[in-house]
C-alpha cells in the first residue's frame, strides 16, 4: 500500500511560482498512475493535473494548462507539481491522489481514487 506525504505549499504573490511534492512509500510506486487535487474555500474538490504511470502522458484541467507541470521520479518515489504565473484563484488545499491499473481518465475526473495524501495549502496574495 502506498502512502503519500505532500510538501511545499505556502504564501506566494500573484505572478510568483511554487512547486508542490508528493513523496509516497511503498515499493510499487511505478504502478501508479498519480496527480493533483486542489480544493478551495468554500468550493469542491476539483481535479488538476495526473500523469501516467511511466510519465509519458499528462493531463491537465483547462484552469492550469500552461501554467501547472506535473512530472514524477519513479526511483526516488515522487511527484511534483511545478505552478507558475500563480493567481489568487490557485488558492487552495492542494491533495496528492494515486491509482492503481490503467489510468482511467474518468475516474480521476470524479475523484474516484484509490489513495490521497492530507494536503497541502497554497495561499496566492493579489
Amino acid at each position: 500500500q502506498v502512502q503519500l506525504v505532500e510538501s511545499g505549499g505556502g504564501l506566494v504573490q500573484a505572478g510568483d511560482s511554487l512547486r508542490l511534492s508528493c513523496a509516497a512509500s511503498g515499493r510499487t510506486f511505478s504502478s501508479y498512475a498519480m496527480g493533483w487535487f486542489r480544493q478551495a474555500p468554500g468550493k469542491e474538490r476539483e481535479f488538476v493535473t495526473a500523469i501516467t504511470r511511466g510519465g509519458s502522458v499528462t493531463y491537465y484541467a483547462d484552469s492550469v494548462r500552461g501554467r501547472f507541470t506535473i512530472f514524477r521520479d519513479n526511483a526516488k518515489n515522487m511527484v511534483y507539481l511545478q505552478m507558475n504565473s500563480l493567481k489568487p484563484e490557485d488558492t487552495a488545499v492542494y491533495y496528492c491522489a494515486a491509482d492503481s491499473g490503467t489510468y482511467q481518465h474518468i475516474s480521476w475526473l470524479a475523484g474516484n481514487l484509490a489513495l490521497w495524501g492530507q494536503g497541502t495549502l497554497v495561499t496566492v496574495s493579489s
